[in-house]
This record gives structure tokens, sequence and C-alpha cells, in this order.
């Protein structure tokens, strides 16, 4: 059955990134915005994100969540149509619905030349950030997590490996192996710390426990790197604000739990800038 379902979506998916490419890049993301809204709660239930909201202290009343759960149906839609424009970022057609603030740090890599870890989450099109980090002239692997729909992955690691970062790395064991290949060469890792992990520490997040990836502290324990908080915030529905953000200096002797739970309190913060830019639906608590 999962095969099926698997297909069927796939096929949807492809005729949406077809209509997507008919009407361009403004129209797309409002088409997108209203399948987000319309269908995103088909795949998984509000009353769920609802919940992780209210137990986060997130929102002051249901009737504030629920325009946030709807919002970002929206964005998630969004994203969804940007998939197809990727192309387009990469190769600057889109340049002025991005703007980039903190230049400056990612200079200080480059001059430096020393291996950092980047950090961010799931906001907005959260794609953005390992391409324009690999644009600027950062050597830079990002790490993935294959889709659990084997006919779609096939496509989106083709459109990330081509249009988002060249140099991508598999989650796994064989992935851990690679990252560290990476650092030895000078290479910079950008990832996601945001996702379910079914091996890591269990850390606050939202005063409550959930697994959380331990990798950016171990890189910072092992090679003593520094860690760069990325964040990217929708503007104006096809617009971008980008800011990486000064260097996190860790003492070695800090313990993995205690760098992991500082990371999640940055992630937090985030996501408290505009909560409905941030994908609730990862049950992260589970």
């Amino acid at each position: 059955m999962k095969t099926i379902k698997y297909f069927f979506e796939f096929i949807i998916i492809k005729f949406f990134f077809f209509i997507f490419k008919i009407f361009g890049y403004k129209i797309s993301s409002t088409i997108g915005e209203f399948l987000g809204k319309s269908f995103g709660p088909i795949f998984r239930s509000n009353n769920k994100i609802l919940n992780n909201l209210e137990k986060s202290n997130v929102g002051s009343s249901n009737h504030e969540r629920n325009k946030m759960i709807s919002n970002m149906w929206g964005n998630y839609g969004r994203i969804l149509s940007e998939y197809i424009f990727l192309n387009k970022f990469k190769n600057g057609e889109l340049n002025d619905h991005i703007k980039i603030n903190g230049l400056n740090n990612l200079d200080k890599i480059i001059k430096e030349k020393k291996p950092v870890v980047f950090i961010s989450g799931h906001f907005n099109n959260f794609e953005l950030m390992a391409m324009q980090i690999e644009n600027y002239g950062v050597k830079v692997a990002a790490i993935y997590r294959p889709l659990n729909n084997f006919f779609l992955n096939g496509t989106m690691e083709t459109i990330r490996k081509e249009y988002i970062c060249k140099n991508q790395i598999k989650k796994g064991r064989s992935g851990t192996r690679k990252i560290l290949e990476e650092i030895k060469k000078g290479h910079s890792i950008a990832l996601m710390i945001d996702q379910r992990v079914s091996e890591g520490v269990s850390a606050k997040l939202f005063g409550r426990n959930c697994l959380t990836t331990t990798i950016p502290a171990q890189l910072v324990k092992k090679y003593n790197c520094d860690v760069v908080p990325v964040y990217v915030e929708r503007k104006n529905n096809t617009y971008f604000d980008m800011y990486f953000y000064e260097p996190l200096k860790f003492n070695k002797d800090k313990s993995v739990l205690d760098i992991t739970s500082e990371l999640n309190k940055v992630l937090e913060k985030f996501i408290l800038k505009n909560p409905s830019q941030w994908i609730w639906s990862h049950d992260r608590w589970k």
C-alpha cells in the first residue's frame, strides 16, 4: 500500500511542478500557499500541531494558535512551489528576492580557512541556506535526510546536488564518515538541528526533552569547530532575509549535552521570532 501511496504522491507533485513552471515564481508561490492551507491538514492532524504549540507555551490562545497553524501550512506550500525555482536562485536570477545579513562572518570563515558548523532549522525555504553559503565561496557540505517516498527522493536529490549544494551528505553511519572526511579537507558542514532523530541526546526544547542530533557538539569537541547559527525569514510572501550570526565558540571541555542544549536555546529564539514560519508538524517530542 505504501508503494502505491508514494507513487501517487510522486505523480501529484510532479504535476504541480509542471504547473508551477508555467505560472512563474510569484504566482506559483501564491498557488502553493493555497494548496498548503487546503491540503496540509490532510497529511498531518492540526490537533497534533496545536498540542505542540500549547505544550511549548507558544501563542496566547487557541484562536491565535490556529492562525499560526494556517500560516504554517501556507508557508509549507510556498516552499513546495519554490523547489522548481531553486535553479533561478542558484544562478542569480532571483537575487533581488534574498537579502543576506552578516556576510562579514562568511568573509572571516573564508579568510581563516577553518571549517565551521552552520546550524539552522526548517524555517521558510531552509534549502536556501546551503545554497547561499556555497554561492558565496565557502567550501561546504550539507547534511540531508532522504525522503521516505523513494519515487520522489530521486528527484529531490537531483535538485539538491544541482541547485542547492553539490556536496551532499546523507544522514546515517556512512554519512558520519563522510562528515569527518569533509572536515579534514577544511570544508564546513551545514545541517538542520530540529529534526527528530533515532540517535542523539535527550535535550530540552521549549522545556520538554527531545532526541537531538549531537553532530555539532561532536565536531566542536573533536575539531574545535565554531558554530554559526543561520536564520531564514520570509518577507512579503516571496522575499527572504537570511542572517549569518556571529560564530559561537564553545569550550571543548563542555559536555555534548551542554553544547546541544545551548544550541536548542538558539533554535528556540529563532522559532519565537515568527512561530508560523517554523514547521511544527515535525513531531520533535515523540
